[in-house]
């Protein structure tokens, strides 16, 4: 941890924790979160044990528990003697010990789209990205396995993750490109996580043909189309991802293979949206003389906002009515799929094996 031999002042633990260096007094003045030990004459400087008590103020926060009885929390776990044994690295989690969680736990069938009480979103949105600005990956980690299995899949993408990597997006462009570090750390994490998911929720080898999700040919930006695998798998729908940036001629070349009951194309701004290529999909009929069908067309992402609506393309609202729409796609079609939906399944650690 950065710092002098005198401990870090406030702008360098506010720094560390990914908040401003108000918020940080203002814990001081509300709830006495303060340096055990201040000096006569100096300003505050906090040591290691100190900034480790915000850390966790911020992790219990991040989870849900409102900032005053997270202040407790540290606050008791600091001034309880420990008769010679050290400090835990982590404090319980409230939620499953004594202390009263303020978000209560709510399984969620897959796709949900049941949203999240205000507050809640914007603390746990919050927590994600400063733990993301702190450079924290366990706690990362830890915020993106509770959202999802807390809230589902759909609520968890759409109110918290995409919301952080928007905010942390802004910060690197609003500072001439500081925070990349940031941000590439943040995608990195929720993309393992997304996968984990992908492969846990994998449905066994059938005959229904796939859900082909890919990027236009000018576009880069993948974890959209991860979490909306993440949701097909979880569905038990066969998927085929191929990624950022495919071309015109390997879409058309995979479209003809395998021929997909559905092409999701991604377009995350206008600049990338290529509609030409999307009614080329839409037209792309495959199958025996006499019953030849051709894919839905999904066009996900800001980029195909104010468009013609086309025969055989729709464009959902979000990641739920993607995942519905493929849904119906299949039983319209009476397509067969591996097994059931299954239930929630959380990210998971990014960290373990």
């Amino acid at each position: 941890m950065a710092g002098n031999r005198y401990g870090m002042t406030t702008g360098a633990v506010a720094r560390h924790l990914g908040v401003s260096p108000t918020t940080v007094r203002s814990w001081e003045q509300r709830y006495g979160l303060r340096p055990a030990v201040r000096e006569e004459g100096r300003h505050r400087r906090w040591t290691a044990e100190d900034v480790s008590m915000l850390e966790e103020l911020c992790r219990l926060t991040a989870s849900g528990v409102s900032p005053a009885e997270a202040a407790r929390v540290v606050l008791r776990s600091r001034d309880t003697p420990t008769d010679g044994s050290s400090r835990p690295d982590r404090l319980p989690d409230p939620s499953a010990g004594s202390e009263r969680a303020a978000v209560p736990e709510v399984t969620r069938r897959p796709g949900s789209r049941q949203g999240l009480p205000p507050d809640t979103v914007r603390a746990e949105c919050r927590g994600l990205a400063r733990a993301a600005v702190r450079l924290d990956g366990p706690a990362m980690d830890d915020l993106l396995e509770r959202a999802v299995r807390k809230h589902g899949l759909v609520v968890a993408w759409e109110e918290v993750v995409a919301p952080a990597l928007h905010a942390v997006g802004k910060k690197w462009e609003s500072t001439q490109e500081r925070y990349v570090e940031v941000e590439h750390l943040l995608s990195w994490h929720v993309s393992t996580a997304l996968r984990r998911m992908i492969v846990a929720g994998s449905a066994t080898p059938s005959a229904a043909p796939p859900v082909v999700l890919a990027c236009t040919p000018t576009e880069n930006h993948t974890l959209p189309l991860e979490a909306l695998a993440a949701g097909l798998a979880e569905r038990a729908l066969p998927v085929l991802v191929l990624g950022g940036s495919v071309p015109a001629e390997a879409l058309d070349a995979a479209v003809r293979r395998c021929g997909p009951a559905v092409v999701a194309l991604w377009s995350q701004a206008r600049a990338t949206a290529d509609r030409p290529l999307a009614a080329q999909v839409a037209g792309t009929a495959f199958g025996p003389r006499g019953a030849r069908i051709a894919p839905m067309v999904l066009l996900a992402g800001p980029g195909w906002a104010g468009g013609p609506r086309e025969a055989g393309v729709l464009r959902p609202g979000g990641l739920g009515e993607a995942l519905d729409a493929v849904s119906r796609r299949y039983e319209r079609l009476r397509l067969p799929v591996s097994e059931r939906p299954r239930p929630p399944r959380s990210l998971g650690s990014v960290s373990g094996s």
